[in-house]
């Protein structure tokens, strides 16, 4: 089982999302357990403050050392197994199809959901092991992209996903993007699905697969070739 732990000054964001699809089948089979904290609980100060001002001056509010510490250690004393601090921000690692398979190997991430300005320094420094990011763009906060990592995280557990070959044949497992795909009706606008996948030649069906895929992958994200032949 890994286990997500969530900091956030806005747990309510995370009340229906994982009630869905792969995310909640995951729960309910105990491969995945979620557990989502308020940044709040944790303030000793007025009116349980997270956040202050910036030293020297400038825009924006940043959070405190001590709230994030103290949560972060009561995450750590709750759950035994050894866990990784990412503190997701547009500064860290952009996650890719490739380095999600490194963290389906922990036992326990505790995700920190950035606001305002950022986070002190100091707590940077001394308590996170890991940035990481989405996306070279700006987010009012780290929920979006921690609900993205959970996401993508548990759909790489093969146990996760009821059907393990769906896994091996998606988009980046290959370094490919994905084939075009049909439903029915076989003919709908005009448009009508390709004869061959309708032919019950399964060679056939995989070799026009891959054509395509390499051809989706040059038109729309080439760059994953030259990763794919390095």
């Amino acid at each position: 089982m890994i286990k997500f732990s969530i900091i956030t000054i806005f747990p309510q964001m995370f009340d229906n999302i994982f009630q869905y699809g792969i995310i909640n089948q995951a729960i309910k089979k105990k491969i995945i357990n979620i557990n989502i904290f308020d940044l709040r609980n944790y303030s000793t100060y007025k009116r349980k403050k997270v956040d202050d001002k910036i030293y020297g001056g400038g825009s924006g509010m940043l959070l405190m050392f001590l709230p994030l510490f103290r949560a972060v250690n009561h995450i750590k004393k709750k759950f035994k197994e050894p866990s990784l601090v990412i503190y997701l921000t547009p500064q860290g690692k952009l996650l890719n199809y490739n380095n999600v398979k490194n963290f389906i190997k922990k036992k326990h991430l505790i995700f920190i959901c950035g606001r305002y300005k950022g986070i002190d320094e100091r707590f940077l420094k001394t308590q996170v092991d890991e940035e990481w990011s989405i996306g070279d763009y700006i987010l009012t906060g780290g929920e979006i992209p921690a609900m993205v990592f959970i996401d993508t995280i548990t759909r790489m557990i093969p146990s996760a996903l009821n059907n393990k070959n769906s896994l091996l044949e998606e988009s980046f497992n290959n370094k490919l993007l994905d084939y075009p795909n049909y439903t029915r009706p076989k003919k709908i606008n005009n448009k009508i699905v390709p004869k061959i996948l309708l032919s019950g030649n399964h060679a056939k069906i995989k070799k026009w697969r891959l054509k395509h895929s390499i051809k989706n992958t040059i038109l729309k994200k080439p760059h994953l070739l030259k990763n794919k032949f390095k």
